[in-house]
């Protein structure tokens, strides 16, 4: 922080001036990571709601009464964790619950605000489905859902909201629990 002084009276009163962030490259990969996540959650929000006919067809749409948790969590009923998940397939709580934090993690990264709040619900929200999935099939550990919560989790450690989002406007600064 350099020093200056402010000169309203004949006193001089040393005022903080803060160092311009210079930009680096590697925030811009950041901001770019996270609007790329925020846009999966998002989508899957939007599909999942309005079946769009990617992942959900219109029939199974949440709007037309389809349980966007019931494909998934019913196909897990013979993993190793399957009774657990299967058990809360369809429940209106658990498609609430699983909507709201796609839409609010999607919006979350997409605006770059609330960036930390949304890594740490999104991180939940993928080990809890990588749990559901386990054994996993393809690979004996790894797979998407980890990978995708130990990005989110470097989206909250580099502040990427701040670069090409809404990280750094005056509410934000006020409230850092929206950082």
């Amino acid at each position: 922080m350099a020093t200056t002084y402010d000169r309203p009276t004949a006193r001089r009163i040393p005022v903080q001036i803060p160092e311009a962030h210079t930009r680096r490259p590697v925030d811009y990969v950041w901001a770019i990571a996270r609007i790329a996540l925020g846009w999966t959650f998002l989508w899957a929000f939007l599909d999942k709601t309005f079946g769009l006919g990617f992942a959900t067809t219109a029939e199974k749409a949440w709007l037309a009464g389809g349980s966007p948790t019931t494909g998934f969590l019913k196909g897990t009923e013979e993993n190793a964790l399957g009774g657990f998940f299967t058990a809360l397939a369809g429940h209106a709580w658990v498609d609430w619950l699983f909507m709201l934090g796609l839409l609010g993690i999607g919006l979350a990264l997409m605006l770059g605000i609330g960036t930390r709040v949304a890594a740490v619900a999104g991180g939940l929200m993928m080990v809890m489905m990588w749990a559901a999935a386990l054994p996993l099939t393809t690979n004996p550990f790894m797979d998407e859902h980890l990978v995708y919560t130990v990005v989110l989790a470097g989206l909250a450690m580099a502040n990427a909201g701040e670069t090409l989002g809404l990280g750094k406007t005056a509410i934000v600064q006020r409230y850092p629990i929206l950082k």
